[in-house]
């Protein structure tokens, strides 16, 4: 790791403790075959929500898979936030974050708020979501030294395989409009999915 990119994990750490009161995170790694580690740090208030953020996505910028000559230091960078009730266990939660994180390195993917992302798999053992939707965290901006563009903190909300469907055909505010109809809590681990009309 570069110096610049180990500034801007330790800058962007500095900003998550701070963003965060209470006890110091649980920490996990994860690596991919050909690319650096992403941690995922398990943060919890001491009430009932926990949040698994990822820490790395944001060592570089993203940029589009045929962009012919990259800037370093120029470009958008952003991590993921998952934001749950600690009502029941999340057995590997963290694996799906550290993917979902490392989709713009092994994708060339921008994150942007209302991007949908589908893994295709349970985001953790016996979850009925198989996909997310981003919207911007409340986590403020982390502004970087230099030219670098601020990190963005994207919420990334757990979505059922026909929801995501839902997205992809009318949009992600109708799949707002239907959890609001519904009076459905995406925080919680075992919420059924919104009915499709």
């Amino acid at each position: 790791m570069s110096d610049s990119e180990s500034s801007v994990i330790e800058r962007v750490s500095a900003h998550l403790r701070q963003a965060f009161e209470g006890p110091q995170p649980q920490r996990a790694s994860v690596t991919f075959l050909g690319l650096e580690s992403i941690d995922v740090l398990r943060f919890t208030d001491g009430g009932d929500e926990v949040a698994y953020v990822s820490l790395g996505c944001s060592r570089h910028p993203m940029g589009e898979p045929d962009q012919m000559l990259v800037d370093p230091t120029v470009g958008p960078r952003g991590e993921i936030v998952v934001r749950m009730y600690a009502s029941a266990p999340l057995p590997g939660l963290h694996r799906s974050v550290a993917m979902l994180a490392a989709a713009p390195a092994v994708e060339g993917l921008v994150l942007t708020a209302d991007g949908l992302i589908d893994l295709g798999e349970p985001l953790w053992e016996g979850s009925n979501c198989t996909a997310v939707v981003l919207e911007a965290d409340i986590i403020e901006n982390c502004s970087l030294s230099g030219d670098m563009d601020d990190v963005t903190f994207f919420r990334a909300i757990p979505i059922t395989a026909n929801e995501a469907a839902w997205v992809r055909l009318k949009g992600i505010d109708a799949l707002r409009g239907a959890w609001a109809e519904a009076g459905i809590d995406v925080r919680d681990p075992g919420r059924a999915g919104a009915t499709i009309g």
